[in-house]
């Protein structure tokens, strides 16, 4: 691909160089086919003299140089790059006296003045096979999003390695306990280590859990397995599991508006979200916990119907500041335990399914979350 056009011959036959590209001239370089400062990444074009030609909106974005002080000048002038231990790049690859077979150099990271690090990719185009360089292209990309997520992966495995740490330590003390003096416990004794050693395999078995959801939220692998599901019994179940467990009975409110379209959804999943937004309603909320179940316009278009599910309590609520993180990863609302992941599962979920989630607050004052899903009813049945 060619980008820019060829100089035409000044006086004595000398080729001249084209005249430099302003951003937001509409004109873009020939063969480009779109405005260059409509593209997300810096794009910087050198000529075949090794001057600029284009130098983009992305590329005064990301470099903090004027186009003006850059268009004209050469390339080593105008995008002064150096690598990770200092060395001047340009002069290192030498992209017009180098070898003739070298097409391009792969993407690496490589410092503009003033430290800042920037990904780099340049592609040497010429017309014909080892013929000399006729245009350098190069493309720079930032490398603060890139950095965001190397810092939430670093998080992500201290915190896992943070939670796992402390059910082992207890699996493998109460473990190396019980074979070492087996005899010397009681069976009441044996049965109180055996309950807690199995509570902490369900507590990694949890853990290992989520990661595998967050490993498919990300990468878009979230599978629903759509099947009838009965919206109202599904929160009837989780409630009567909290009052065998000891809470009251009243502090459940369930309502339900009739009729409810049918809803096809993944069990499994919505378990998980009811689960989780009843959790930190009882864990973290205060008051009665009141579950909401209504139809809805549908999230999806094309849908005329869906479902909500609003979960609310009479807490202290979630602070207005904090309501643009909560579903992000790591965000806690208290400091009583979790690895606050919870949340993030739960919209990934929701989103999964075709759904929305929001969070806000209660009338009573707490926090409200309210999701709706689509009915998202086979095509058979329509």
């Amino acid at each position: 691909m060619s980008v820019g056009t060829s100089s035409a011959p000044g006086a004595g036959g000398a080729p001249r160089p084209p005249a430099p590209r302003a951003p937001g001239d509409p004109a873009a370089p020939a063969g480009l086919g779109v405005d260059p400062d409509q593209l997300p990444d810096g794009l910087v074009v050198a000529d075949e003299h090794g001057r600029v030609i284009c130098f983009n909106a992305a590329a005064v974005r990301i470099t903090a140089t004027p186009a003006a002080a850059a268009l004209g000048q050469p390339l080593e002038s105008a995008l002064p790059l150096e690598d990770l231990e200092g060395r001047r790049w340009w002069q290192l690859t030498d992209p017009y006296g180098g070898l003739a077979i070298r097409v391009r150099q792969p993407e690496r990271n490589l410092l503009l003045p003033g430290g800042r690090e920037v990904l780099v990719t340049a592609r040497y185009v010429r017309t014909e096979p080892l013929g000399p360089v006729h245009r350098v292209v190069v493309t720079l990309r930032d490398t603060e999003a890139r950095r965001r997520t190397e810092r939430s992966h670093a998080e992500l495995i201290a915190t896992v390695a943070h939670e796992l740490r402390s059910p082992l330590t207890s699996v493998k003390g109460f473990t190396a306990t019980l074979l070492a003096k087996w005899e010397r416990f009681t069976d009441d004794q044996k049965r109180l280590m055996l309950e807690t050693v199995d509570a902490d395999a369900d507590r990694v078995t949890r853990l290992i859990a989520e990661l595998l959801d967050i490993s498919r939220i990300d990468s878009g692998r979230l599978e629903v397995r759509r099947q009838p599901v009965d919206i109202g019994a599904a929160v009837g179940r989780h409630i009567q599991a909290y009052v065998a467990a000891g809470q009251e009975a009243d502090r459940f409110l369930l309502r339900l508006a009739q009729p409810l379209p049918d809803l096809w959804a993944d069990p499994d999943k919505v378990d998980q979200v009811l689960s989780n937004l009843l959790e930190n309603a009882v864990r973290h909320g205060e008051g009665t916990v009141t579950i909401d179940i209504t139809p809805t316009a549908s999230p999806r278009e094309g849908e005329d119907t869906g479902t909500s599910v609003t979960v609310s309590d009479e807490g202290a609520g979630i602070p207005e500041e904090s309501m643009n993180r909560v579903f992000t990863r790591f965000w806690r609302g208290s400091k009583r335990g979790g690895t606050g992941l919870g949340l993030y599962i739960v919209k990934g979920i929701v989103e999964a399914h075709g759904g929305t989630i929001t969070v806000g607050r209660a009338p009573g004052g707490g926090a409200e979350f309210r999701f709706t899903l689509p009915v998202a009813a086979p095509a058979y049945l329509s």
